[in-house]
């Protein structure tokens, strides 16, 4: 929501988009959620921008392996800095920018096949509660969108 208030023509944008497929009833379900291309672009953003845990949980290498340059040994732990990669510019255009139009045009998702976005991180310890948080926070946000006026008390 910070995001959106920094950047209020995203704002409008996102309301648009809850209002034409909310309508008037106001009520928002987890089947018109699913219609709401530029929210979840816009939330897709923020968990890249914002991840709520920036290292994945520890690994352990079973094998000596190559990676790049490097030679990483048995048996070593490996953490996974997902904030550095969320922010690299190899991968992003403007890395520091909120633009949540980059993931419109774009395949790239949280599921731990694209590896320079990796919220909820990959394979086995994947976390378990990506679908529950998916709708519960696409939810919340629209709800808070459609429902209320927000505005900076200060521009």
């Amino acid at each position: 929501m910070t995001e959106l208030f920094l950047n209020p023509h995203m704002f409008a944008i996102v309301r648009k988009e809850v209002s034409s497929i909310v309508g008037e009833d106001g009520k928002i379900n987890e089947e018109k959620i699913l219609d709401l291309p530029y929210l979840h672009a816009v939330i897709k953003e923020t968990m890249r921008l914002h991840l709520s845990v920036p290292l994945l949980a520890p690994h352990k290498t079973e094998n000596q392996v190559k990676l790049g340059d490097y030679i990483v040994p048995k048996n070593i732990q490996i953490l996974v800095n997902v904030w550095a990669m969320a922010r690299d510019p190899m991968y992003w255009e403007n890395p520091l920018s909120f633009m949540p139009e980059r993931f419109l045009k774009s395949e790239v998702d949280y599921k731990g096949q694209h590896f320079q976005f990796l919220p909820f991180g990959s394979g086995r310890r994947m976390c378990p509660g990506i679908p529950l948080a998916h709708r519960v926070v696409s939810l919340m946000v629209a709800s808070f969108v459609y429902h209320f006026d927000w505005k900076l008390s200060h521009p």
